[in-house]
């Protein structure tokens, strides 16, 4: 699916088969249903962060997930989150 760092998947389907295929590696991923981003998260593995994320109610509502290998996760996550707030008048995702 992707292999280079520091570079976004395609939006996937949000489902079991998509999921088994995201590799354990650090990065950054973000969901959407509806074109809404409803949760930015980041993980030294973001296969099993995303995998822990399907049992709760809001996450469930996603149709989508994209995500990106990185070392840099955490700074990047920062940045996302207030490149959203900035763009959302200070609101955070929907699920966060």
């Amino acid at each position: 699916m992707l292999n280079n760092e520091n570079a976004w998947s395609d939006w996937l389907d949000y489902n079991e088969e998509t999921i088994s295929k995201i590799p354990q590696s650090a990065g950054v991923y973000m969901m959407h249903a509806s074109m809404k981003i409803l949760f930015i998260g980041c993980s030294e593995n973001i296969k099993i962060s995303i995998q822990d994320k399907n049992g709760e109610p809001c996450i469930s509502r996603a149709t989508r997930v994209r995500y990106m290998q990185t070392t840099s996760y955490e700074q990047i996550t920062d940045d996302l989150i207030k490149d959203y707030q900035d763009r959302h008048e200070g609101k955070l995702p929907q699920c966060m």
